[in-house]
């Protein structure tokens, strides 16, 4: 089977480049965008290291060359008109310039990345997908996803109580997603959780 990178299409601008839009591989924000042009992609491929080619300098770029926040290379897709990148990438310090943590002055973190599964699992609650896991929770109602989280709980305590670092960390998971699943559950969001932590460090 082809690889679809070697169809990328660098003949469909006059300077040979395509775009190739940066996306935190952990949290999916868009961080960067750059061009790159097939010893850029080729590069990118064979250190894991994304690489550009620069316009103004005129040579390849290496992000993070200089400030050494390289960004660790997790995936490359191909759009479907084959002429624009999209790398999935673990930044290794802020992305722009600017020390900012994306390009357009975004925060990134990675608790991030549960403001995006809590979207998903909202999704999920009203899918016409009749496998998915988390519309079948909704499905059967509070009391079983509330009973869900207890038992995910109670494996969290047997396994701390463990020395399998591994399954401690996929109770802890476990429990996270669910608890997420909980909040929906209750018309109740994550942010609502924070704002109270919030609340009670402000008052101490």
């Amino acid at each position: 089977m082809l690889d679809p990178l070697q169809t990328v299409d660098f003949s469909k601008y006059s300077d040979g480049l395509v775009p190739a839009v940066i996306q935190d591989y952990n949290t999916q924000k868009v961080l960067m965008l750059g061009f790159m042009n097939q010893e850029a992609l080729t590069t990118t491929q064979q250190t894991g290291l994304v690489t550009f080619y620069s316009r103004t300098k005129q040579r390849l770029w290496t992000k993070g060359e200089e400030s050494g926040n390289h960004l660790q290379v997790k995936q490359i897709l191909l759009d479907c008109d084959k002429d624009t990148l999209l790398i999935k990438a673990e930044p290794k310090g802020p992305v722009c310039h600017t020390g900012a943590d994306t390009c357009w002055s975004e925060p990134n973190h990675a608790s991030d990345f549960l403001y995006y599964l809590e979207d998903i699992i909202k999704l999920r609650r009203t899918s016409d997908d009749e496998n998915s896991y988390v519309r079948k929770l909704f499905n059967k109602g509070i009391n079983k996803i509330a009973q869900k989280v207890g038992e995910e709980a109670v494996e969290v305590v047997i396994e701390a109580k463990d020395v399998n670092q591994e399954l401690f960390l996929n109770e802890s998971a476990d429990l996270l997603f669910h608890y997420l699943v909980l909040l929906q559950a209750k018309d109740c969001t994550l942010q609502d959780v924070i704002n109270v932590l919030k609340e009670r460090h402000q008052h101490k």
